[in-house]
């Protein structure tokens, strides 16, 4: 067992004890990017020097005593995305690849309060457009544990980051399952707190009333005290909560003792890959065994949930991308006559198919004469699913499912085809539609090899109750998903 395969919060003690320096830990992060990277690709910038610097200041704090806190030393890769000051910041897309932000994103901010050492920004899917990390302007990410296989999206670079030992823990936002799926795809923990919990500032939108930030760890202790650093009341986001019961690693507790659990038929039926409900119902076993009351039930609308998502996240999309215009700031296009003729070609130029796909589809359900047949009427199915869920939360403590209907999917095969794409979203999109926090743990390997993730959903502001049905099942699991040997998978590249 090496460094690499230590827990953000196993690592936390072991700097605290003095066992292990943060320059250590940041240089076996570094020198495991060294390697992995030709092939895994999760990174879009290094810091190498910046982590390093960063290294000795936060070693300097915690021998003061200054810095006490769980995280303090461990090294974080940060979705690009999230703006930090000095660091480029570039969301995947040619249109930002200059962009220097001068502010730092409050959930970011909060975890260097604590101590993080910031290795870098992670790759994503173009705006965080897309399910598979194939869309980025930086070539793609390929899964850890079979890099010929995608690593989900649109966080897939941080959650591959954090497979293969190329940081601790890493921060991923999510949109309809941009933690979660990618979570299911690559073996890890991730979770979407309830919206509102993390502040949005300085995320750069994609659908401003779904995106919620959160963290990717190797379990269920890492996120939960992770979560607790970074969720935080912020006067700088409208949409900000002040909540006073964020003592998550509170929830750590091995007892399901007569939780409710529901399984949505809906859930479980046409496209759902056999391996992936064979090892999704094996979990619950698990949790019934645990003392937990298992049933399955209908939970409405389900097929609904798609085209409102599409529709809400598309429009709100074409309205925050406008501001992209090779005016203010990111690329401008180096030939052009006039102003209009600017902002096409600098737009027509560094935007890629994707987004420029979901620009469209939300300029055209916004515009005159279908925005009362398209997008208001999305708005109310999302009120329908966000009252079908507070119904079924009414009986039920938490709602388990699968991740996504299979495993992941080799390069190339979804983007070829965006309405697979976009379906393959059907388990985690209903979780922003109605707000709810929604968490994936690893749950069994498929005969590909392939790691297999299990959903737990509750509802606003239950996030303690997944947190401790997440961790029942991991402490009660009997075989440990640990991720793969990245030596083994790299030689295996090679050849």
């Amino acid at each position: 067992m090496g460094l690499l395969d230590d827990t953000a919060v196993e690592l936390g003690k072991k700097i605290k004890s003095g066992e292990v320096t943060v320059k250590e830990a940041v240089m076996a992060c570094l020198d495991q990017i060294k390697k992995a990277e030709s092939t895994i690709h999760a990174y879009v910038t290094i810091d190498r020097e910046g982590a390093l610097k960063k290294a000795e200041e936060v070693q300097k704090k915690i021998d003061e005593g200054k810095l006490t806190g769980p995280l303090a030393g461990v090294p974080v890769a940060i979705k690009d995305n999230m703006c930090i000051a000095g660091m480029r910041t570039t969301c995947s897309s040619k249109i930002l690849d200059n962009f220097i932000p001068t502010y730092t994103a409050e959930a970011v901010k909060n975890l260097e309060e604590a101590g993080a050492v910031i290795l870098g920004k992670t790759n994503m899917d173009e705006f965080a457009m897309g399910s598979t990390t194939e869309t980025s302007a930086y070539g793609v990410t390929r899964n850890p544990w079979d890099p010929e296989h995608v690593p989900g999206g649109s966080s897939g670079g941080s959650c591959a980051a954090v497979a293969a030992g190329e940081c601790f823990y890493a921060l991923g936002s999510d949109t309809g399952g941009s933690i979660r799926q990618p979570s299911s795809f690559c073996g890890v923990t991730g979770i979407k707190p309830t919206y509102g919990t993390v502040s949005r500032y300085g995320l750069i939108a994609y659908g401003s009333s779904l995106d919620q930030i959160g963290p990717v760890g190797k379990d269920v202790t890492d996120c939960a005290t992770i979560l607790e650093v970074i969720a935080s009341h912020d006067k700088k986001d409208s949409t900000s909560l002040d909540r006073t019961d964020c003592d998550f690693t509170s929830a750590l507790v091995k007892d399901v003792k007569d939780m409710k659990i529901g399984i949505p038929r809906d859930y479980l039926g046409e496209g759902l890959d056999p391996e992936v409900k064979e090892a999704v119902l094996a979990a619950a076993k698990v949790l019934e065994e645990a003392g937990a009351v298992v049933e399955k039930f209908d939970l409405s609308l389900v097929d609904y949930a798609i085209p409102a998502y599409y529709t809400i996240a598309a429009a709100e999309a074409s309205s925050n991308l406008e501001r992209f215009d090779g005016v203010k700031y990111g690329y401008r296009a180096k030939e052009y006559e006039g102003l209009h003729n600017m902002y096409k070609k600098s737009r027509s130029e560094g935007f890629g198919p994707e987004v420029k796909r979901r620009i469209m589809l939300g300029s055209f359900v916004l515009s005159s004469g279908y925005y009362d047949a398209y997008y208001l009427k999305a708005l109310r199915t999302k009120a329908l699913i966000k009252q079908a869920f507070d119904k079924a939360f009414a009986t039920y403590d938490v709602i388990l499912g699968p991740a996504a209907p299979t495993t992941a999917p080799k390069l190339g095969e979804s983007l070829g085809d965006p309405l697979k794409m976009y379906l393959g979203d059907i388990y985690t999109i209903s979780c922003n539609l109605a707000g709810l926090p929604g968490m994936t743990v690893p749950c069994g390997i498929d005969s590909k090899g392939l790691p297999i993730g299990v959903q737990l959903l509750g509802d606003c502001f239950q996030e303690k109750k997944i947190i401790r049905a997440a961790y029942t099942y991991e402490q009660s699991r009997q075989e440990k998903i640990i991720c793969p040997d990245m030596s083994e998978v790299l030689e295996k590249a090679v050849e």
